[in-house]
């Protein structure tokens, strides 16, 4: 495949993964406190990252955040928006370069050392970034905090990420559709 068809197969795949993690946690907005318990704009740009590569996730991980701040003004701007723009830029990255780092292409059952890898430096950038957020607005951070929204609260979000993205990489990457 050349590489400007490669590109624009980039392109358009990170702009569906766009567009799924602008849809996907407006439908759980239904259920209350949904968003941080199912992290539905997660999926989407772990998803990205995998199958399209490191920058895209990034980039998908920022465009999700930041469209959904400005179109239906979720997540709030301050703190959780600015920190989730780097959390979610985080997971795209290191989902795309842990997907080559351990040749899932390959061995396909690496989808999950990547996607964990992912999700811990995800959690990691975003903890960093609230306690910088929450320091700037003179408020307490504590660990505590850190731990029960990064991993008790998320925790059904967290399984159902680890149930759900690895079959889907694995069967896009049979498929061919993907770039990375």
């Amino acid at each position: 495949m050349t590489s400007s068809k490669l590109n624009i197969k980039s392109i358009v795949l990170t702009a569906l993964f766009v567009a799924i993690g602008l849809m996907l946690p407006q439908a759980m907005h239904m259920i209350p406190n949904a968003g941080s318990v199912i992290l539905p704009m997660h999926i989407p740009v772990l998803l990205c990252g995998m199958t399209v590569g490191g920058l895209y996730g990034a980039v998908c991980g920022i465009l999700c955040v930041s469209l959904s701040m400005l179109i239906n003004g979720m997540p709030p701007l301050f703190p959780v928006g600015i920190c989730m723009v780097f959390e979610l830029a985080t997971y795209g990255l290191v989902a795309g370069l842990g997907y080559k780092l351990f040749r899932c292409r390959t061995k396909p059952k690496m989808v999950y050392a990547a996607l964990v890898t992912a999700m811990l430096f995800g959690r990691v950038v975003n903890g960093m970034a609230m306690s910088l957020a929450m320091g700037m607005a003179d408020k307490a951070y504590t660990v505590q905090a850190f731990l029960m929204g990064a991993f008790v609260t998320a925790l059904p979000g967290i399984i159902l990420q680890l149930i759900i993205i690895p079959p889907i990489v694995m069967a896009l990457a049979k498929t061919n559709l993907t770039a990375n």
